[in-house]
């Protein structure tokens, strides 16, 4: 009786089991490190879809901070994707899709594979195509100028600055095709390497720029050549430019920027895991657009502004999302 009594337990432990059993299996390969905020919140988005629907893998390609290993870090990706056979892959970044999925999967499986929080063209990968879809990233540039011109007016120059980077190369283009549309003049666009560069552009951007719109600004070197977080790349603007900085991110507002109307990267999470799935449960790639982000966060750094005696009227206020400047 014993006996039988513990085999009916062992077949109903096993068919709990099964019945918790995830449907799918993902892979998703991240361009970047993992502690990257950017990365902390397409996780947090691909996460809140896929749960508990898919057994999710992660793969980091380290990008940020050793571009140079990104061929090796997505051949590895590569094995992991053979060794795992997984019913759907998400690419995030730019990086991951031209050294992962162009070189190693596109047109080579049938996997469908949905991309996020690409900042160039689709059609530069060659997306859309039958198995791979996705979802462009790109700054709410337009919103960021006229938000902060809510605050502090008049501001009639802006000049961008990014890291020589493919992110930062295509928010060039973004903002070249766009800028008839813009409440303010684009003065320049800087895309620099190092603090060096930074620090030789301190005259210049206080004379030319009444505000400064910063992305992608990880990976810009310091004086001995070791790639620096956002955080230490925004301390040096902020120690050489006093002017209004806007952003496109929150983490960036939250680390020294003075507002931004924000994209997310729950919102590029959401969108892929939204359509991987789709594309799992049997609706064709090629029914499934690619698309872009749309919604956008209103932020400001209450402590920028205090340090800067800046008082925005209550109407600017209301809505946004207020926060406190990181130590």
């Amino acid at each position: 009786m014993k006996l039988i009594r513990s085999l009916l337990c062992l077949f109903f432990i096993v068919i709990g089991a099964l019945a918790h059993a995830a449907e799918f299996k993902v892979l998703v390969v991240m361009s970047y490190e993992e502690d990257n905020p950017w990365v902390r919140e397409i996780r947090e988005g691909i996460e809140g879809v896929l749960h508990p629907s898919s057994e999710i893998s992660y793969f980091y390609m380290s990008t940020k901070t050793n571009r140079t290993g990104g061929p090796d870090k997505a051949a590895q990706a590569h094995a992991l994707f053979q060794s795992l056979q997984p019913h759907g892959v998400i690419t995030a970044d730019d990086d991951a899709q031209s050294m992962f999925v162009v070189p190693y999967l596109k047109d080579k499986t049938q996997t469908p594979i949905m991309f996020n929080g690409v900042n160039a063209t689709a059609q530069k990968y060659g997306f859309p195509n039958s198995h791979i879809s996705g979802t462009l990233e790109r700054a709410h540039v337009r919103e960021s100028l006229a938000f902060i011109k809510q605050i502090i007016s008049p501001l009639q120059n802006a000049c961008f600055l990014t890291a020589d980077v493919p992110a930062g190369h295509a928010l060039h283009d973004q903002v070249v095709s766009e800028k008839a549309s813009y409440p303010a003049t684009v003065a320049a666009f800087h895309i620099v390497k190092n603090n060096q560069q930074i620090e030789s552009l301190g005259k210049t951007l206080n004379a030319a720029c009444d505000v400064l719109f910063v992305d992608s600004l990880e990976g810009i070197s310091d004086r001995d050549s070791k790639p620096q977080t956002n955080g230490e790349v925004l301390h040096v603007l902020r120690r050489i430019y006093g002017k209004p900085i806007v952003a496109g991110n929150r983490y960036q507002v939250e680390q020294g920027a003075w507002a931004a109307v924000v994209k997310t990267g729950q919102e590029q999470g959401e969108l892929s895991a939204d359509m991987l799935l789709q594309a799992m449960r049997g609706k064709p790639v090629n029914n499934l657009p690619v698309t872009r982000n749309t919604r956008g966060q209103r932020i400001i750094n209450v402590t920028a502004l205090e340090e800067h005696a800046v008082v925005p009227k209550p109407t600017v206020l209301r809505g946004a999302l207020l926060v406190k400047q990181q130590p």
